[in-house]
């Protein structure tokens, strides 16, 4: 289903915030049981945000309520600085959503399509509609009916439709269910260049590790409704905020008893284990800037150190480590 707002006078306001999603102690509770529970978070523009969790995690239920298909028990979802509760029809101004499968007429050609949900929103040009055809890689299928496009055509069409209004935020619900590998690389590439070129924030949600991994800059880890925790993926690994220490380091040591009482005695908040491929190695998480002091330390408690090196976990093992090893799928089912 596709989320449009008909009937509105207004062009869209100008947003210059640099965060397009505010998500404040966001709560939902059915009956007696809490799906959603006391969520916040931000989410900037520019990027590929996830919400990564087991079926039943409430990513769904999260999603519905920023787009306004369902209302929190308490707590606020504010689109562009707009409370989506208190002011739905303008903050929707600002959202291209496809929650579930794009609804198109399939006797009509791609463009017509188009052209029927431009009208429902003022301010849709001509030039508009052929710009995120040419966003979404349909130039040259555009005319032909709906009918005729594969499952991976008629997404990247409803990614047109979403895109129609140049939202701040776009939301897509498990966006790869039904794809194959290749449909499932072109729509990660086009999230990825919709983020990059157009600036806006691209939020999906899914259970699947390695697409997760691929397709987004930060993760939210939720379970059981609950914000477990934020990680960045890629190339911003190193630089995530919310996280002051490198990848797991490795030292290479003639007395991992004696390694491992050292690093926890100096550095309180480090994690420190055996590890390794075999005997002789100690796993740590230390900030970069404390590697040095720590080999100062080592050294001093005649603990010889024979090699040092960085290990970057996978997205797998953190979300196993954080949730304590609940149920996920680390890649698509075949």
């Amino acid at each position: 289903m596709s989320i449009t707002t008909a009937d509105q006078e207004q062009q869209t306001p100008v947003s210059t915030s640099p965060i397009a999603v505010q998500i404040r102690h966001l709560t939902k509770v059915m009956g007696r049981k809490t799906i959603v529970d006391q969520l916040s978070l931000d989410i900037p523009r520019g990027e590929v945000f996830g919400f990564l969790g087991p079926n039943g995690a409430g990513k769904t239920t999260t999603i519905r309520m920023m787009v306004g298909l369902t209302s929190p028990t308490k707590g606020e979802v504010l689109i562009a600085g707009i409370d989506v509760s208190t002011h739905f029809a303008e903050a929707m101004l600002h959202v291209g959503a496809i929650v579930e499968n794009p609804e198109m007429y399939k006797y009509l050609t791609g463009y017509q399509n188009l052209r029927h949900f431009a009208r429902m929103s003022p301010g849709v040009t001509n030039e508009r509609i052929d710009q995120v055809v040419r966003l979404v890689g349909l130039e040259q299928r555009i005319q032909e009916k709906v009918r005729t496009y594969s499952l991976g055509m008629r997404q990247r069409l409803g990614l047109a439709q979403a895109l129609l209004r140049k939202p701040d935020v776009l939301i897509l619900d498990e966006p790869t269910n039904g794809l194959d590998p290749a449909g499932i690389r072109e729509l990660r590439d086009h999230l990825r260049t919709l983020a990059r070129e157009e600036g806006l924030a691209v939020v999906v949600s899914s259970h699947l590790l390695s697409e997760m991994e691929l397709m987004c800059d930060r993760v939210a880890i939720i379970q059981a409704g609950k914000l477990v925790d934020v990680r960045a993926l890629g190339d911003r690994a190193g630089v995530d905020e919310q996280s002051e220490t490198s990848p797991w380091t490795v030292f290479e040591v003639n007395d991992v008893p004696a390694a491992v009482r050292v690093l926890v005695a100096h550095f309180p908040d480090c994690k420190a284990k055996p590890g390794g491929a075999a005997d002789g190695f100690v796993e740590a998480t230390l900030a970069r800037s404390d590697i040095p002091q720590a080999v100062a330390h080592l050294t001093a408690e005649h603990v010889a150190i024979f090699g040092i090196r960085s290990v970057t976990r996978s997205l797998e093992e953190t979300f196993l480590e954080l949730t304590g090893g609940g149920p996920i799928v680390s890649s698509p089912r075949q």
